[in-house]
């Protein structure tokens, strides 16, 4: 098996997916915190668009190739490694699988307007987005206790990250984001539970989140207020 080097950043959703699916695998791997507002230049050299994550593998040849965006790298992992299957064996379900990926990743953009946002307004329309895209997502859960039944999958990876945000927003306002959406609910609890999603941030996370809010002088702040 090629050895593995996850480069992360300690807050980002994206990487969390990675090392989920990983986790999940039981697959050994080293990770690398790096600070993204001081880039060094071995990771540009390897990161065409200077995000995290970046999965270097080293090949059988002995070669470090990098591997970037997130659902490149998860597919990427199940694929290669053993271990438990993260996406469906049927071709068309893996495809909605891959869809609803893609779908976590849209209200990831959402996400990142409603933290930054020091707009009234603006978070509003962000805060609206995010209901309305939680509420497709209900309507495509069934009985749970995971996105594609009694299995983790891949989906499951995207969505632990999207939820663990709301762990902090939590503890400052009531958005009333999952206040019509009771599938919902219960998967966020589910996937609290994961060892593997449990395990795929820091302790510190909360207060690292709490502090990028500050540093944007985040609306949500003022709510809390």
């Amino acid at each position: 098996m090629p050895a593995l080097k996850l480069i992360s950043h300690k807050l980002c959703p994206y990487v969390q997916r990675a090392v989920i699916a990983l986790t999940e695998k039981g697959v050994p791997f080293e990770r690398i915190d790096i600070d993204l507002a001081n880039k060094p230049d071995w990771f540009l050299k390897i990161s065409p668009l200077g995000k995290v994550p970046v999965l270097v593998v080293t090949a059988d040849d002995g070669k470090e190739v990098a591997l970037f965006e997130s659902n490149v790298i998860c597919e990427y992992i199940e694929e290669t490694q053993g271990g438990t299957k993260l996406h469906p064996q049927d071709a068309l379900a893996r495809a909605q699988a891959r869809a609803w990926m893609e779908f976590g990743s849209a209200i990831l953009g959402d996400l990142w307007g409603l933290e930054t946002t020091t707009d009234a307004a603006t978070f509003e329309s962000k805060r609206q987005a995010i209901v309305a895209k939680f509420a497709r997502v209900e309507a495509a859960l069934g009985e749970g206790p995971f996105f594609a039944g009694e299995s983790f999958s891949l989906v499951d990876a995207v969505f632990a990250p999207i939820f663990r945000y709301f762990d902090v927003f939590d503890e400052l306002t009531d958005l009333a984001i999952f206040a019509e959406t009771p599938k919902l609910r219960a998967w966020r609890t589910a996937l609290e539970k994961r060892p593997s999603v449990t395990g795929a941030v820091s302790p510190d996370y909360p207060k690292l989140l709490r502090a990028f809010l500050d540093r944007h002088n985040a609306h949500m702040l003022k709510l809390a207020a």
